[in-house]
């Protein structure tokens, strides 16, 4: 795989699992990262373990204007991302449709669309003005096929690879929209649908190895793609 030079990478959703895996992958790569996630706690050891020149934030995905206040500190102080990548996700509890609770759908549909739609405006103006960028939106092997009891969730990501289609016909050359299945990984968003047998799938920390990387080489030749990590 060709080494692309280190960047400004933004990850919604740090705070664990995949996304604080990738956090701490990009870092040793030498990029630059900044992040958000909604636990005070676990944002604030992020930051600690990682020190300047990242940048970290206890953000509620799903309120526009704190992902606006979370985009201007990371544009004035790092620059606009290179790469912005849309992880915070939330998932159902496992059951049948008829049984899942409207605020749960609605909770659901707010972190895993709404929240992409927050940072996808916060962000790529900057991006824009920059004339560069990728903008990864994370999918799931749930969006692009279907399980049982997890219907809110596939909805959320079939939704993601339409919303990627739509953006990626939007954007000026030089940027690029894409649509990222991270594969199966022992996470606890795995663990709640498969119980202890998502200890059969690699953590998040052995998947970084290869998906940091990939994440890294994407660019403007990828625009509109759909990508399943190595």
């Amino acid at each position: 795989m060709i080494s692309v030079p280190a960047g400004v990478v933004c990850i919604t959703g740090c705070s664990r699992g995949l996304g604080r895996a990738m956090a701490l992958a990009f870092a040793r790569l030498g990029w630059q990262v900044a992040g958000c996630a909604r636990t005070v706690e676990a944002i604030a050891t992020l930051a600690e373990d990682l020190g300047n020149p990242h940048i970290f934030q206890a953000v509620d995905v799903t309120k526009d204007a704190a992902m606006q206040s979370f985009a201007k500190t990371v544009i004035d102080n790092l620059g606009a991302p290179n790469l912005l990548v849309n992880n915070a996700a939330l998932i159902n509890a496992n059951a049948p449709l008829k049984d899942i609770s409207p605020e749960e759908f609605a909770n659901i549909l707010a972190v895993n669309l709404g929240g992409v739609h927050h940072s996808i405006r916060a962000f790529l103006p900057a991006m824009e003005d920059a004339e560069r960028g990728v903008i990864v939106n994370f999918s799931s092997y749930w969006g692009r096929s279907t399980a049982p009891e997890v219907a809110p969730y596939c909805s959320t990501k079939w939704a993601i690879e339409g919303l990627t289609q739509a953006l990626s016909q939007e954007l000026p050359i030089g940027l690029a929209a894409v649509a990222f299945n991270p594969g199966i990984i022992d996470t606890d968003m795995l663990r709640s649908c498969f119980g202890e047998t998502a200890g059969d799938y690699h953590s998040p920390e052995e998947w970084a190895k290869k998906a940091v990387p990939a994440l890294a080489n994407l660019g403007p030749k990828d625009n509109g793609s759909s990508v399943t990590a190595p």
